[in-house]
């Protein structure tokens, strides 16, 4: 196959690949994600019980966005399952990079272009804000989030299973961030960039989320991997 054959192929292989990704049920998680992202405005908007800036608008997406990468990366194995394409994959050499991988690449872009729409939504209605920034800053818990429901889809092998399992640990997660010896480090998977602590020094606080994006980067790429490397096990899967 050439350079040529293999441009006008990749419109193609998009389309099928995106149809894989979202089908059945992400319209309803987009949809939700949407319609909490209003509410919360809305609910901000009418309350105005604090200052609105660029961390309250951070916190006003974060859960919607983990909404979007919900579906397809806990499901993503079950759909596979399901339209009876698993041992297909299976056949591929090295399928695991050449389709899984670039399967969540696809994900995260079209997760990314949703919250664009959502910071700018923000920012017109609310408080102005960098649309760019903004959703830059939401996709590292994105991108762990979804590689870690992506590693235990592969691990569960059941989409209510995952769904489960990557609710109660998020839950858990979100209790011990709210202890001061985590809230303030970079284990903090939930850190608000745009939100420093009060009386805590700049330089100090750029530095720590940086960290903390270093962290979340690095946990993501780990994550993913396992994930990968789980599903060279086929009898597991088939």
């Amino acid at each position: 196959m050439n350079f040529k054959q293999l441009v006008s192929l990749l419109p193609r292989l998009a389309k099928y690949n995106f149809q894989v990704i979202f089908a059945g049920r992400f319209g309803w998680f987009l949809l939700a994600s949407f319609a909490l992202f209003l509410l919360l405005l809305f609910q901000i908007a009418w309350e105005n019980q604090e200052e609105v800036n660029e961390g309250l608008i951070y916190e006003l997406l974060f859960v919607p966005s983990l909404l979007l990468v919900f579906y397809p990366a806990v499901f993503g194995i079950q759909n596979d399952a399901d339209a009876r394409i698993l041992e297909l994959l299976f056949g591929i050499p090295n399928y695991k990079y050449k389709v899984w991988a670039v399967r969540l690449a696809m994900i995260y872009v079209a997760v990314f272009c949703i919250l664009l729409l959502f910071s700018a939504a923000a920012g017109v209605l609310l408080y102005p804000v960098r649309p760019l920034m903004m959703a830059a800053q939401l996709m590292f818990p994105v991108v762990f989030f979804g590689n870690l429901s992506f590693m235990f889809s592969t691990i569960i092998r059941n989409g209510n299973g995952t769904a489960v399992v990557t609710i109660i640990l998020f839950l858990l997660i979100t209790i011990l961030t709210n202890s001061d010896a985590i809230d303030r480090s970079f284990w903090n998977v939930l850190l608000n960039p745009f939100s420093p602590p009060r009386g805590m020094i700049p330089a100090l606080w750029e530095s720590l989320a940086l960290k903390n994006r270093l962290f979340l980067l690095v946990g993501s790429l780990v994550c993913m991997m396992v994930g990968l490397l789980n599903l060279q096990q086929r009898e597991k899967f088939l």
